[in-house]
């Protein structure tokens, strides 16, 4: 049996009988979340948790006086940016806020792999951001927190490959393995993490290009577009004819040759999107 064939099936068996070592959601986030599940929980209870986190409150209030997110009134102080913006939406984006921590290498064989991985998931959120405006029955921050996850599967295929150097040093298995298992792995963190079903199918389906949805556009249709949109002009571009069978384009009225960041009215939305994660367009 081959290296690739063992790691695969031990990823298999290790993930079927739970004793994959899965990334964890930082501590605070996960305060977030329970506490805005309460239900009588109320903008102070909240703006308490997170003020314990200095570096997230100052981002926080920057994006609640970001252009994307902006008020009349500006934010001064996390209990006015938590009234303001609601429970759900603060706990979306303080989500979202921290998911950086998790691409931080331990190594420096893969810390390239985990900045592009990053920087590749910023610009999917990106994109799902500024698609999720043109359908109201999509709220934008969950859409961008779905674009954010949805390879979230590779990370714990990464980590384990480490202890692997023949694996590690093989770019091309590595690959092939990660496209075999990561949508698996990641429908598993997220329905570790407690999240929503319409979450939990985006890692398991954005990659699927026969995908259907059943009341659609729904959050698989707005990643999968985002996603292949920004695998544009790269070697794992999706050709010509397949793009035409993608019925998600359909769904959310696109047309396929034309890229969201090319939309003039959403240019500087999209650029404004990807520096919430300290990018530049």
């Amino acid at each position: 049996m081959s290296q690739q064939d063992l790691f695969y099936n031990e990823i298999l068996q290790e993930l079927e009988n739970g004793s994959l070592v899965l990334p964890t959601l930082p501590e605070v986030a996960l305060r977030v979340r329970d506490v805005v599940d309460e239900p009588d929980v109320t903008a102070k209870q909240l703006a308490e948790i997170i003020v314990t986190d200095a570096a997230l409150s100052t981002r926080l209030i920057k994006v609640a006086n970001s252009p994307l997110y902006r008020g009349r009134i500006l934010s001064e102080s996390i209990q006015m940016a938590v009234s303001r913006l609601g429970l759900s939406m603060v706990r979306n984006l303080v989500i979202s806020l921290v998911m950086e921590q998790m691409f931080q290498a331990t190594s420096n064989r893969l810390d390239k792999r985990l900045h592009a991985l990053w920087e590749h998931s910023t610009d999917v959120a990106a994109r799902c951001q500024i698609l999720s405006n043109k359908h109201p029955s999509i709220k934008s921050d969950e859409a961008m927190l779905a674009g954010l996850i949805h390879n979230i599967g590779i990370l714990p295929i990464l980590m384990k490959a480490e202890d692997t150097p023949e694996l590690i040093q093989d770019t091309q298995m590595l690959d092939n393995l990660i496209d075999l298992l990561h949508n698996k792995v990641g429908a598993a963190i997220l329905k570790n993490w407690s999240f929503s079903d319409s979450l939990t199918a985006v890692p398991l389906e954005y990659s699927n290009l026969a995908w259907d949805s059943e009341n659609g556009p729904d959050l698989v249709d707005i990643v999968q577009v985002a996603n292949i949109q920004s695998l544009e002009n790269t070697e794992n571009a999706i050709s010509p004819d397949k793009l035409d069978t993608v019925k998600s384009f359909k769904k959310l009225g696109l047309d396929t040759g034309i890229l969201v960041s090319e939309i003039d009215e959403d240019s500087e939305e999209y650029a404004e999107a990807l520096a919430l994660f300290g990018f530049d367009a």
